[in-house]
């Protein structure tokens, strides 16, 4: 029979039953970071090779300029000269570009970035894709690429450019 008297429980039981909750809270709280960090984990990317063709392709004379677009953001310019040094016309190509900071450190990259070409249109020049405007064995043409925003960690040098993808024919 029950009575209304029960003996109260010793520090140690009350201590015991108090770290239990606290314990498997702990525990579960530990699996569900440790699932979402594996679950978060991306594998590295392997470094894809340069293709073939783009050891003729060679870029120099950079020049960096900024302007205002019609939304009013800025817009940022990298135009230069590319050269064809092979014996392929290319129809298309994309680059990597990489901006640094102050220490050397990359400050943003860019990848994919078509390579346009561009051309005179009258009073104004158009950046036009390779597709529209080939450029051929031993040929020299001015190119530019657009940049809707650059970190503002970027040191104000001229950025590194890569040849990621590349056609030919």
């Amino acid at each position: 029979m029950g009575g209304l008297l029960q003996p109260t429980p010793t520090p140690a039981e009350h201590e015991r039953s108090n770290k239990l909750p606290v314990l498997i809270a702990f525990v579960g709280i530990a699996v569900i970071v440790l699932i979402a960090v594996i679950a978060t984990r991306q594998k590295p990317k392997a470094q894809a090779a340069p293709p073939l063709y783009a050891s003729n392709i060679k870029f120099s004379d950079f020049k960096m300029s900024e302007a205002q677009n019609f939304v009013g953001s800025s817009v940022t310019y990298l135009d230069g000269t590319v050269a064809n040094l092979g014996d392929k016309t290319v129809t298309q190509a994309a680059v990597k570009v990489t901006f640094r900071d102050a220490y050397g450190q990359v400050a943003q990259i860019e990848s994919d970035v078509p390579l346009r070409i561009l051309r005179n249109n009258g009073p104004t020049e158009d950046a036009v894709d390779l597709s529209m405007a080939p450029l051929g064995p031993g040929q020299t043409r001015t190119f530019r690429l657009i940049f809707d925003r650059v970190s503002k960690q970027w040191n104000q040098g001229y950025p590194e450019l890569e040849i990621t993808a590349i056609t030919t024919k």
